[in-house]
């Protein structure tokens, strides 16, 4: 996520203050971390506002478990290690101070040109949640290939395959299950169908590229009346975005559809790169203006430790 404050004004980071605390609210697992980590970001932005003459660019990565925050702005340099500890009665010097006491890393880093870049980890940890990883079912109900248009699997066939595989998911644990473990078993066996049938449209056969990956991910989207669109495609992870959830605003009301696209990304990712790792950045199902999806490939997935976890053994 990025930010560009030009003009860099004080109600500029009061507003984007409030904005990042929304969403660390909406996402971590302790709340009262939220205050604290609301702060470090209020003063880093802040301190470049006052001081840098000039337009401020923040940007916040959460693919690990905390966050790391990113300003960078055009005002002169410093180093941390020659600044004094507070004076009493004196109120300069206080904020750094304290982003010092509360963040876990701070580092300041002279531009080559002019100005610096601030970064620093935020002392919040994102919500722990269970994976659930099903194996995909062979003998299944769900739409062959054939049964695809020019943009992919069309929204009647794709809903008939969620009702008949949540209902079989049903009947095979003799009774009602938890939601999200249902629609990680539903998103496990379409996705599979999803490939199958994107890999017969694209004529490829072995190990798909990320762009390849990120070029599925979207087909299946917007075959299903999603509207996704690329954030990035590195060697090691895609992200996307999406203004427009498939299944409305219904899905507000059932948060836990979400999974489906956890576990249809994950599944294609971790088949192709043997394990994957999905997060959900933002969620329009719990209140973010957009879905924001990172998917992390192979040893980007190892090493992280949050998000859903699959795993593919060839």
């Amino acid at each position: 996520m990025e930010w560009l404050l030009a003009p860099a004004t004080a109600a500029a980071a009061s507003a984007l203050r409030t904005e990042l605390t929304a969403f660390l609210r909406r996402h971590a697992q302790e709340r009262d971390e939220v205050e604290d980590a609301g702060l470090v970001a209020s003063e880093l932005v802040g301190n470049a506002v006052e001081h840098a003459g000039g337009p401020v660019w923040v940007g916040l990565d959460w693919s690990a478990a905390r966050p790391a925050l990113v300003v960078h702005d055009l005002g002169p340099s410093f180093d941390l290690a020659d600044l004094p500890p507070p004076q009493v009665g004196s109120v300069r010097g206080r904020g750094l101070w304290l982003v010092r006491q509360l963040a876990a890393e701070l580092e300041v880093v002279a531009k080559r040109g002019i100005g610096k870049r601030v970064r620093t980890v935020l002392p919040v940890t994102r919500r722990v949640e269970p994976t659930y990883d099903p194996p995909r079912r062979e003998v299944n109900a769900l739409p062959t290939p054939d049964e695809a248009g020019p943009g992919g699997f069309g929204r009647e066939s794709f809903l008939r395959a969620l009702v008949v595989e949540l209902a079989r998911t049903a009947e095979n644990r003799q009774g009602p299950a938890v939601a999200e473990e249902m629609v990680a078993q539903v998103g496990a066996t379409v996705g599979g169908q999803m490939e199958d049938e994107y890999r017969r449209a694209r004529e490829l056969a072995g190990r798909l590229t990320a762009a390849q990956l990120a070029d599925a991910y979207l087909r299946l989207k917007a075959a299903i009346d999603g509207d996704f669109y690329v954030v990035s495609i590195d060697t090691d992870r895609v992200v996307l975005g999406n203004r427009r959830c498939p299944f409305g605003d219904t899905v507000r009301r059932a948060p836990a559809l979400c999974r489906m696209t956890s576990s249809v990304f994950g599944g294609i990712a971790a088949r192709n790169y043997g394990e994957a790792v999905v997060l959900l950045d933002e969620r329009i199902a719990v209140g973010d203006p957009e879905c924001r999806v990172t998917v992390l490939l192979g040893e980007a997935a190892r090493d992280n430790p949050g998000g859903h976890h699959y795993r593919h053994d060839s």
